[in-house]
């Protein structure tokens, strides 16, 4: 299982765009991911964070935001499901 774990935020800004094709490159990423808040996604991959930009830039329009970090074991807190904590660890 790949390595590295990235939080993909967004906010689209189009009413009514369906934005399908960006969630479908989301999940078409190197790795599994985790959809557990709406506008953001976590991936697992070895991919870079320049190379999961521009993976995803293509499906969002110029006034939408695309934010992406990776996150560590370590450097993070939340309140979310036990399912994701356990696939964040593993």
């Amino acid at each position: 299982m790949p390595g590295k774990v990235y939080s993909i935020s967004y906010d689209l800004r189009q009413p009514g765009r369906n934005y399908q094709n960006l969630y479908d490159a989301i999940k078409g990423l190197d790795g599994s991911c985790q959809h557990p808040i709406e506008s953001n996604w976590f991936i697992k991959s070895d991919l870079n964070e320049q190379s999961v930009y521009d993976s995803l830039r293509p499906y969002i329009d110029d006034n939408d935001m695309l934010f992406v970090v990776e996150i560590s074991d370590s450097d993070r807190q939340g309140w979310m499901p036990r399912s994701f904590w356990d696939w964040i660890k593993n």
